[in-house]
């Protein structure tokens, strides 16, 4: 392991959330408010930054386990440094609870312990939404395109922060794919920016609820989420781009170079649209006598099944007191999530999709033995090792979703907040299926424990739990 050369990519992290921190503190400035809590935070990350890039590296190379290793600290030690400036401004006293809301953040979950939104300083909000663009497309692919870090080595860092069963590189160098990505992400931020502004947000309203669908998060400025602005036109086009960042970047750049064929043929983007649209008709039909028409109904089943699969968590209404088998619809999309290769969490359609056809190949072959069945995606064969891949994270996160919901019982709330709560955090979801924890609840409730426990399942479902794994077995620090 190549500890030097893993201490200094951390003190670059360091270093580039004190830069990104600059922006809330000038917002803090707009608002003429006391900005001290992030001159403090900044200071501490540009000491301890210059502390972990001390130590010279003697190669620049990195292997598989580094960056994991990497990409598990690194998310770590953000999301404690960006807590900070809510303790000490005070907006958020204790300390696990701003972790909470940091992780919350980071990690685009959009779970929030805060009751009071409007109680924040401005500079506070600020950084409290801006957290899910950071999160979103991930700080190390943001250090990947505007730093030139290890050459093709860094491929194994954006492999262990990008979420999706598989990642490649769009073009030849690592470096210019992150850039391509972070240009693409960084267009579609503004374009809704100013697509909210034609709603009648202010700039700070539409810039921030912009970085929060981008990150598929879910924070708001509003204490009433997207709901309180009461604009269909706010929601119309906030449900859109919950569902354009919920599509793979890599048909982005498909169409960006002219190759609208390959990216209209796309398996997982068909799946994704068909999923939707199932869905909205669905909800549509199960709430229209709650609203007095289906047209009504049809505005909210369509916000409310795009900000639960794109894992995003804006809330218009509250979906618990609809019937139980709408519950267990968006249940069901809480699992499935966005797509490979999008800021949304989730299993990922993709995975589900090899599971299930990996699954009816196998019914294929026990009926007749001798045949030759392949699981394809987009008339490609899909490695045996991927399949084996995807069954295993199933595996992995069904046992994970089942401890923590146990763990989280002990605080002696009822099995559907309990299992929700935990299902919504590894998925990076936000919102539950109960009245605690829906779209008009919050997760104050929870004992520090518990939100701790919860904390990690949100970072372990952001980075696609093995990055934070990896930490924990021995043999991962041995050189």
């Amino acid at each position: 392991m190549n500890y030097r050369m893993i201490s200094r990519v951390l003190g670059m992290i360091v270093l580039a959330l004190a830069a990104l921190l600059l922006l809330p503190l000038v917002a803090g400035l707009c608002f003429r408010e006391n900005v001290w809590n992030f001159i403090w935070t900044i200071g501490i990350c540009a000491a301890l930054g210059g502390l972990l890039m001390l130590p010279r590296p003697r190669s620049r190379g990195l292997v598989a386990r580094d960056g994991f290793v990497i990409v598990g600290l690194g998310w770590m030690l953000i999301s404690v440094l960006g807590a900070l400036p809510f303790v000490f401004s005070g907006s958020i006293p204790r300390f696990y609870d701003a972790l909470f809301e940091t992780a919350s953040g980071l990690s685009t979950t959009g779970a929030t312990v805060v009751t009071d939104v409007d109680a924040m300083p401005r500079g506070d909000l600020f950084w409290r939404l801006f957290t899910h663009w950071i999160g979103g497309m991930g700080v190390l692919v943001f250090l990947m395109a505007v730093l030139p870090m290890s050459g093709e080595h860094s491929m194994h860092i954006m492999r262990a922060e990008v979420p999706g069963p598989s990642v490649g590189k769009l073009v030849p160098r690592v470096r210019k794919t992150a850039m391509t990505l972070y240009l693409i992400y960084i267009a579609l931020t503004l374009v809704e920016t100013v697509f909210l502004l034609f709603g009648g947000m202010s700039f700070y309203d539409a810039l921030l609820h912009a970085c929060a669908t981008a990150g598929t998060g879910g924070f708001s400025t509003n204490p009433a989420s997207i709901g309180g602005f009461d604009s269909l036109y706010i929601e119309l086009v906030t449900g859109v781009f919950m569902l354009l960042f919920g599509v793979n970047f890599n048909l982005y750049y498909l169409l960006l170079i002219g190759r609208w064929q390959d990216a209209a043929k796309n398996e997982e983007l068909h799946w994704f649209f068909g999923i939707v649209a199932g869905s909205v008709l669905l909800l549509a039909a199960g709430i229209s006598k709650m609203y007095g028409g289906f047209a009504i109904a049809l505005r909210h089943a369509f916000f409310n099944t795009a900000t639960i699969i794109s894992t995003t968590g804006f809330g218009t209404v509250d979906f618990t007191d609809w019937p139980e088998y709408c519950k267990w619809i968006l249940i069901m999309l809480m699992f499935c999530g966005g797509c490979a290769g999008s800021t949304g969490g989730g299993i990922k359609l993709s995975r589900l999709m090899i599971l299930g056809k990996a699954a009816i190949a196998e019914l294929k072959q026990m009926v007749r033995p001798r045949s030759v069945v392949r699981v394809q995606i987009d008339g490609k064969r899909v490695e045996a090792g991927t399949v084996r891949a995807a069954f295993l994270f199933l595996t992995v996160y069904m046992f994970l979703l089942i401890l923590f919901a146990a763990l989280v019982s002990l605080d002696g709330f009822d099995v559907a907040t309990c299992f929700t709560a935990s299902l919504s955090c590894l998925s990076n979801i936000g919102p539950g299926m109960t009245k605690l924890i829906g779209p008009a609840g919050s997760f104050a409730m929870f004992s520090p424990r518990s939100k701790l426990l919860l904390t990690l399942a949100m970072l372990l479902g952001r980075l696609e739990i093995y990055p934070i794994l990896v930490l924990l077995i021995p043999r991962t620090w041995k050189r």
